[in-house]
């Protein structure tokens, strides 16, 4: 018998997987720039786990209580207005997903070509989302199996990294996790809310779960255990390994390397040892750029079951794969390979997703006016603190980057406005089909 469910497991793999990416491993050097202190560092990516986890947390209200596939555009459409949901399935998909598989994509090539240099990374990169497109428009078991093998791995090796690191350095950093006087300034300096984005960028992907809802077995009741284990596992396992990073090597010399990785496992492992860690972090990215290629595209699949115009995108398989849906977020994956700028992109992303979580959070407030009687198997753990919560923080990241990065700020609101205009022409298709 064909399976065509994903399981509990599987989706919780997907959530660890989508958020353990290029965040972890890319945005310790450009916080370095700016904060120094070690104590500030781990308050950093304790804060981004508690928004993470906030959001989750009234996630799993919604996913259980409106158990649709699409994220973003199933909670907005049904809370307030399709054309809000259209263009947070817009965003989900082009911005959301395809940008991220690009960059994760991109700094797979990066480590492999650190290992090999002969290797040509544009081609890697291409190569990898091929792949993994044609591995997930065949079933959801091999489709599911794939993906639990590759985040086993990447655990395995964050985790052996993180002990073995910490038992095997010789030499230690001098330096202190203590907080210090100087680090209450920090913490409510501008250089923390920008800092926090990239943090918040990295744990991107704990929303990813709602996007396959209709595909996993018994959602009402599963979602919120797998939000929560997913989101959790993640948090942990960011503060131990940048905990691991700074314990290790400089400061110095990783402030702005986006290899801070590699800097930290030859002050381990010597060089040959870093060059494993390079072709194991690449392995890494593999799980990845597989778990946004499983979730992305069912955005794309609804808004084709909604929108005649998009029909195609809602065509599946016959084990219910959205072949066309995977295909389409691959061919754009591959454009933003050959065109995309790592840092603005990643700002970028991180702020055109924030302003989508935002709204979707407080839909979980506005549910519970409008809809008070609306079936909930699932009620927000301490509503409404939780949600109130995740807007102040995520709230106070987004007016950040607008006054520090005003340039992807505005190139988020035309990617926005682009949203709003299809969602009119689509509109428009639907009604003459109709």
């Amino acid at each position: 018998m064909i399976q065509k469910k994903y399981t509990s497991r599987s989706a919780t793999s997907v959530i660890i997987a989508n958020m353990i990416g290029t965040g972890v491993f890319a945005s310790l050097g450009f916080q370095l720039l700016d904060i120094q202190s070690p104590f500030v560092i781990l308050m950093l990516w304790a804060v981004g786990g508690m928004t993470a986890l906030f959001g989750a947390l009234s996630y799993a209200e919604l996913g259980a209580a409106l158990p649709r596939s699409g994220g973003e555009y199933n909670f907005l459409s049904e809370i307030f207005h399709p054309m809000l949901g259209f263009v947070a399935g817009w965003v989900s998909v082009a911005i959301g997903f395809a940008a991220p598989v690009a960059l994760v994509s991109i700094l797979f090539a990066t480590y492999m070509t650190q290992v090999f240099p002969a290797l040509n990374s544009q081609i890697l990169a291409v190569g990898l989302i091929v792949v993994l497109t044609v591995i997930h428009i065949t079933n959801h078991k091999n489709s599911g199996g794939f993906h639990q093998i590759m985040t086993l791995f990447k655990l395995v090796l964050i985790i052996g990294f993180s002990v073995f690191a910490f038992f095997m350095v010789e030499v230690p950093q001098d330096i202190s996790f203590l907080p210090q006087t100087s680090d209450i300034g920090i913490v409510f300096s501008s250089s923390f809310a920008v800092s926090l984005i990239y943090v918040n960028y990295a744990f991107m992907g704990w929303n990813s779960a709602t996007y396959i809802s209709s595909e996993i077995e018994n959602p009402q009741k599963s979602l919120p255990k797998v939000l929560l284990i997913g989101t959790l596992t993640v948090a942990v396992l960011y503060v131990i390994l940048n905990f691991i990073f700074l314990y290790v090597a400089p400061i110095k010399e990783m402030a702005g390397n986006e290899k801070f990785a590699y800097i930290a496992a030859e002050y381990v492992f010597g060089e040959k040892g870093a060059y494993i860690l390079a072709l194991s972090l690449a392995i890494i990215f593999i799980s990845t750029v597989s778990a946004m290629t499983m979730a992305g595209p069912r955005a794309f699949q609804v808004i084709g079951e909604d929108y005649p115009l998009f029909k195609v995108l809602a065509k599946t398989n016959a084990n219910n794969i959205p072949i066309y849906a995977i295909i389409f977020q691959s061919a754009l994956s591959i454009l933003f390979v050959l065109t995309s700028s790592f840092e603005f992109i990643l700002v970028f992303a991180g702020f055109t997703l924030g302003v989508s979580n935002f709204a979707t959070v407080l839909g979980v407030i506005v549910l519970r006016k409008t809809q008070p009687d609306l079936p909930r198997p699932y009620k927000t753990w301490l509503y409404p603190l939780t949600p109130i919560l995740y807007l102040c923080l995520m709230g106070w990241t987004l007016i950040y980057i607008i006054i520090e990065k005003p340039q992807e700020a505005l190139m988020s609101l035309g990617v926005i406005v682009l949203g709003v205009i299809l969602y009119f022409v689509s509109n428009f298709s639907r009604k003459e089909v109709k």
